[in-house]
């Protein structure tokens, strides 16, 4: 787990720049909201608000990403309104909740802004269950959210718009469908399922800190596709919140909400949020549990019987998530790691095509965006082969052919990226045997995704012909795959019933 983060690559230091700029962004934030005259209840309510604007805005373009933000506030003060409103009205406070977690779920069919949109509401309400806002306080938190989602859109599109010197990076859309068939819609019905019963059953446990396992629930949905890819990231939260409950009461319970200690400690906790969440849920996980306690040490609240109920409720969370993905129609991992992995296969057909397209002399031929998306298809095969390769799996047969997979898949990629490369050089030429290699990459491609059989590869070409070596690199690596992808009905890639 620790060489997951410390040794993952970081291209162009692009994780730690958007840790970095978020600490700076949610730190501004929150010094606005004081120099405003704001609580501590509306300052911890900037603070998150900056923070949820920073992390989940993920659209491809800058404009998109500046439209996201400027329409949050659409649809977390409304949000806010009812949550406030509905404190003392538990009833239809639930009913209300739900529905927020059906809607956010439902969001995603519309790519990234959905995505954002949906969590925004979705943390808004439970924000004003963990600050147990009144309507009272409606005037100072609206204040607070504006200001802060102002101050972070200063820093993320003003002061540090490092993304403005980077090509577009394409977010993949779910897989498709229509009705149930649609996995937006089966999530958004799971979800629902299960927060409910989070919902029910964290009220029994705490009257207070209910929403704790609702949160938990929604969580594990987000970024999530299959039953296998849930259960994995149930499981990786619960141990996530173990290892943060285990350092608050080392770290944060001893502190006692000292300000510039814990100021300290939150700024270290926003960093390790962003700076690992594209890598290890479980390490973003244990700086959420840290941040949490924090904030709970701020308010005065925090003490180890605290944590231990945290925990209970996340254990409620992470079980009414797994109930759901069982038993509420089920999305399998079969599925989704097939047709992530199709998807992954016409793009590298696309890259072939755009590189000899741009060997012969085509200018407007371009590869490099077909490399980044394939890296972007690439880590959600990865994502929904996690159950398959994750050491608790019990069937080591599927695990080495998925392990396979996955070789042959960064395999590929990195023939992609060399070609590309090669493709840019401006002394780079074309014959006639760069044209007959890119059609057989193509033929084969057409090949594994159409269920045909794969041919021979051509003799390997000589070292001083790079473009060539990274075609008969990339067909071999093609041709490898159609083994394991097309395994006997007896023991599949991936197991139709994870």
């Amino acid at each position: 787990m620790l060489k997951r983060v410390f040794v993952a690559p970081d291209p162009g230091r692009a994780r730690l720049r958007f840790a970095v700029r978020a600490v700076l962004g949610i730190g501004l934030a929150v010094v606005v909201c004081g120099l405003a005259g704001h609580s501590l209840v509306g300052a911890v309510t900037g603070g998150l608000a900056a923070l949820l604007a920073l992390f989940t805005v993920t659209d491809a373009t800058v404009r998109g990403q500046a439209v996201t933000t400027a329409l949050l506030p659409l649809v977390g003060l409304p949000v806010l309104a009812a949550a406030a409103e509905l404190h003392d009205h538990p009833v239809a406070r639930d009913l209300t909740f739900l529905a927020v977690v059906g809607a956010g779920v439902y969001a995603r069919r519309w790519g990234p802004r959905g995505h954002s949109l949906g969590v925004f509401a979705f943390m808004t309400f439970f924000v004003a269950q963990f600050l147990h806002a009144t309507p009272g306080q409606l005037p100072e938190l609206y204040a607070a959210v504006l200001l802060s989602l102002f101050t972070a859109a200063a820093v993320r599109f003003g002061l540090w718009c490092y993304e403005r010197r980077m090509p577009p990076v394409p977010v993949p859309a779910p897989p498709g469908g229509g009705g149930l068939a649609r996995v937006t819609t089966r999530q958004a019905i799971q979800a629902t399922a299960g927060a409910g019963f989070a919902l029910v059953v964290g009220q029994l446990v705490s009257g207070q800190r209910w929403y704790w396992a609702v949160g938990a629930t929604w969580w594990i949905f987000v970024n999530t596709t299959s039953r296998g890819e849930t259960l994995v990231r149930g499981f990786r939260r619960v141990l996530g919140t173990v290892i943060g409950i285990g350092l608050g009461l080392l770290v944060a319970v001893p502190l006692h909400g000292a300000p510039v200690p814990t100021a300290a400690l939150l700024a270290v906790c926003v960093f390790g949020i962003f700076y690992t969440a594209a890598v290890s849920y479980t390490w973003m996980m244990l700086s959420v549990t840290l941040l949490a306690e924090l904030l709970y040490g701020l308010l005065g609240v925090l003490e180890p019987g605290l944590l231990a109920l945290r925990l209970a409720e996340t254990g409620v969370g992470a079980i009414g998530a797994v109930l759901a993905v069982l038993f509420v129609l089920p999305v399998t991992t079969h599925a989704i790691t097939d047709a992530w992995v199709q998807r992954a296969l016409r793009c590298v057909h696309a890259a072939t095509a755009e590189a000899a397209a741009r060997l012969a002399g085509d200018e407007s031929a371009d590869p490099a965006s077909r490399v980044a998306e394939l890296e972007q298809l690439l880590g959600r095969v990865r994502l929904s082969l996690a159950p398959l390769v994750h050491p608790l799996n019990p069937m080591p047969a599927r695990k080495r052919r998925a392990r396979r997979v996955l070789a042959l898949l960064d395999d590929c990629a990195r023939e992609i990226r060399g070609l590309a490369a090669v493709a840019a050089d401006p002394v780079a030429s074309h014959d006639a045997r760069l044209a007959a290699a890119c059609w057989r990459v193509e033929a084969a491609v057409e090949a594994l995704t159409g269920g045909t059989d794969l041919g021979v590869p051509a003799d390997r070409p000589v070292a001083a012909e790079p473009a060539l070596a990274h075609l008969h690199g990339l067909e071999r690596a093609l041709l490898e795959l159609a083994q394991p992808l097309r395994a006997p009905s007896g023991s599949p890639l991936v197991a139709p019933r994870v």
